[in-house]
């Protein structure tokens, strides 16, 4: 199925249209080939790119460049995750080597604003994992035991702080860490297009339709043409498991969220004229929030099997409800035609929370599969599976390649079916922070 190019992401809408969009028209050769441009494709090409100045590398992308989950997610570059489940002495040691890989993430993203002095709204100003339901107080101490055996910077608080910091009573109990990092996704994606380098072709509106690998070389065919390629990568996260990557061991979950206008005065002074924060839920299927440097909401508080392919405006404002009941639960003193989009986007997850960064045979290699946590591991990512490719090593590989693996899963419609009830038993438990 075709996928389609929508307009309903603020945080795409929030850039200026590009004027230099190709989209694949004939048959071509390259030595490098990297499938999917979003932070993974992107960093892998800008990796190759100077690794190999003189080489012919192409980028290929389904739909636009960096308007995929890329640009549709929360903006949030973290440090920790929740619920991972990590509490036993051997656990913590895999929580450590994921904390390991987001920190290497954070750095990587941080490299790179600095190099090309990008602005996309970088705010170190920590994350909150907050519970309007004071018994989660347990989860949250127990996490707590886990961040200061690692050292992690933190503190808990309650609901009167919560008030002052966040402008709403709705919350009753959070967790603050320090080293969480709100951003503006889809500056961040765009500044990667934008410092492609030279030997890098972008062929976008371009999707894969089939690939073989023959005679050492990988043919790739697209409705308009075909590349034949030495090497290729594959970056498409959500959409591995439909080009026949790693199927048994990830699946494409598909979100929904909405972003509000930006409040008047009279509407941020209600709320206490709070400075941009970001909120995670303590439970998994609760909402995401954040109040943005731009005085806007954001609100993503569903999550389903469904095709990732497309959603319907008229299935998207149905998801919308969902979001404007978040809103007014949290700010009820707030209008209620205050969203000004909806939009839908997929994250690619693994049965153990784990990613996928592996070389396939001596000619393809793959990552991704982040669980929520693409712009910086993403990144990373990208980078280094590019390294891996050119049969180099570096640190950085070391650290990812110490992760745990992720699990097989079962086959559909197996699969399907324990994902959704799943989310749903998830769903249950964190209906009163939806």
């Amino acid at each position: 199925m075709e996928l389609i190019n929508d307009n309903e992401c603020s945080w795409i809408n929030d850039l200026n249209s590009r004027s230099n969009i190709k989209s694949l028209s004939s048959n071509l050769d390259c030595e490098w080939l990297i499938v999917g441009a979003g932070f993974t494709g992107l960093s892998a090409a800008r990796k190759l790119g100077q690794l190999y100045p003189n080489k012919k590398i192409i980028i290929v992308e389904a739909q636009l460049a960096g308007e995929g989950a890329s640009s549709r997610n929360s903006g949030y570059l973290v440090d920790t995750t929740l619920n991972d489940g990590f509490t036993s002495n051997k656990e913590l040691k895999n929580y450590k080597k994921k904390a390991d890989i987001y920190k290497l993430g954070i750095e990587t993203v941080k490299r790179f604003i600095k190099e090309h002095q990008v602005d996309c709204d970088w705010n170190e100003c920590g994350k909150y994992f907050a519970s309007s339901k004071p018994e989660d107080k347990r989860i949250l101490e127990n996490f707590s035991e886990t961040l200061s055996k690692l050292g992690f910077q933190h503190n808990i608080l309650f609901n009167k702080d919560l008030k002052k910091r966040l402008g709403t009573n709705f919350y009753n109990i959070a967790l603050y860490t320090k080293g969480g990092i709100l951003l503006h996704p889809g500056k961040l994606v765009r500044a990667m297009i934008d410092t492609l380098p030279e030997n890098v072709d972008l062929y976008e509106n371009s999707q894969l339709l089939s690939w073989n690998n023959s005679n050492g070389f990988i043919n790739c065919n697209f409705k308009n043409g075909s590349i034949k390629t030495a090497k290729v990568i594959f970056a498409t996260n959500g959409f591995l498991k439909s080009l026949g990557i790693k199927t048994n061991y990830n699946f494409p979950i598909t979100l929904t969220a909405s972003m509000t206008r930006a409040l008047t005065n009279e509407e941020f002074k209600s709320i206490g004229e709070p400075k941009e924060w970001g909120v995670l839920p303590v439970k998994p299927m609760g909402a995401t929030i954040r109040m943005t440097k731009d005085r806007r909401i954001l609100i993503r508080n569903t999550a389903e099997v469904y095709n990732p392919f497309v959603m319907s405006k008229s299935v998207l404002e149905k998801r919308s409800i969902n979001q404007k009941i978040g809103i007014k639960k949290r700010f009820p003193q707030l209008p209620n035609d205050i969203i000004q989009s909806t939009w839908s986007g997929i994250v690619s997850r693994t049965r153990n929370s784990s990613q996928i960064f592996e070389k396939i045979n001596d000619n393809i290699y793959v990552a991704g599969c982040y669980n929520g946590s693409g712009i910086g591991v993403g990144t990373l990512f990208g980078e280094q599976i590019a390294i891996k490719a050119s049969n180099e090593h570096t640190e950085e590989i070391e650290t990812i390649e110490a992760r745990s693996k992720p699990t097989w899963l079962p086959p559909q419609p197996f699969l399907d079916l324990g994902v959704k009830v799943r989310l749903m038993y998830e769903r249950l438990r964190a209906r009163s922070e939806i």
